[in-house]
């Protein structure tokens, strides 16, 4: 059994190449989607890494399950859909490298995913389960994403949660919410972007948004990445202990595509936390530890935004702790 298991979807993004001969942009093929992209950092990184899913059984599907494969990802729970294609995303980016998505993604295969074809004992065997909303926004994959984390939590897993919110995709904001709120409980580590704390919260300081989610929720762990300034983590108080609060500054860096950053991040506070035991609850007594893995957590997204696509362009373990040891000292 793997000791980390994600949930969600995989799919093709579409990456902007240049343009052809008659002015025409090209675009690259590159597999994507939140949590492959987290489970393949992982697997690079040394984690045993798992990933459940659905895809089309079609050409598109199956050069994603060789993908994951060749990045050491477990597959056995990947399930190939017959009737429904593989769903397509069309990356757009701006000149700052930042992205935006067009999907074409209603019946795609990963939406058809249903509870009785979940991998109940790859879930049941993690010691850290992930998941995000992506799977929550339509179809039969609603249920089955809960039902996958209410398992996760009653075997005893970490739940890690990333709302990875793509409001495009769902019918209006109120149910992106209502959805991602119900997933909240289960989690033990949530991960959020800025856009994201604002959403749920209505707070636009990463301290503040932190802890009501922790408080709320009863996260052991609040992770809010802050895009080129880093990470504020908070560990705690949602369980009634004492919380402790870390912010880590980002690492400077060429960035040319900032495709699967926040997922690599995740993919890499993951691994250390699998080195740690696995149990979150490690952070709330000790700040050194969350420090020092957010701060890992940093340099593997870092790195990942210095390359175009999203699984392609994830560093090793090797290139992550030379890139951090060619920085100075910082907190």
């Amino acid at each position: 059994m793997a000791d980390l298991v994600s949930l969600g979807e995989l799919l093709i993004d579409f990456t902007p190449c240049g343009k052809s001969e008659n002015g025409s942009p090209l675009f690259e093929r590159n597999p994507g989607g939140g949590p492959a992209n987290m489970a393949c950092a992982a697997a690079k990184l040394g984690a045993d890494t798992a990933f459940l899913g659905k895809v089309g059984d079609d050409a598109f599907g199956r050069a994603l399950r060789g993908i994951l494969r060749d990045n050491g990802v477990n597959t056995d729970g990947l399930r190939m859909d017959k009737e429904h294609p593989t769903t397509l995303a069309f990356v757009h980016l701006n000149e700052a490298g930042d992205r935006s998505f067009s999907f074409y993604r209603h019946g795609g295969a990963d939406t058809m995913l249903t509870p009785e074809e979940l991998d109940r004992q790859a879930i049941e065997g993690a010691r850290i389960f992930f998941f995000s909303s992506v799977l929550m926004a339509e179809g039969p994959s609603r249920e089955a994403s809960l039902a996958a984390a209410e398992l996760a939590r009653r075997a005893g897993a970490t739940v890690a949660f990333d709302p990875n919110l793509r409001l495009s995709l769902w019918p209006d904001e109120g149910e992106a919410k209502e959805w991602i709120l119900r997933a909240a409980p289960y989690t033990d580590i949530l991960k959020v972007s800025q856009e994201e704390l604002a959403f749920l919260t209505g707070e636009t300081e990463p301290e503040r948004g932190a802890r009501l989610l922790a408080e709320r929720f009863g996260c052991r762990v609040v992770l809010a990445t802050l895009g080129p300034e880093g990470c504020y983590a908070y560990a705690g108080g949602g369980r009634g202990l004492p919380g402790v609060s870390v912010r880590v500054g980002g690492f400077p860096a060429k960035t040319i595509d900032t495709t699967g950053a926040g997922d690599a991040f995740t993919g890499g506070f993951l691994s250390r936390l699998l080195r740690r035991g696995g149990d979150a609850g490690v952070y709330v007594k000790d700040g050194a530890a969350l420090q020092a893995d957010v701060r890992f957590a940093n340099a593997v997204g870092s790195l990942t935004t210095t390359k175009k696509g999203g699984i392609p362009a994830l560093p090793t373990l090797a290139e992550t702790e030379a890139y951090l040891r060619s920085l100075p000292d910082a907190g």
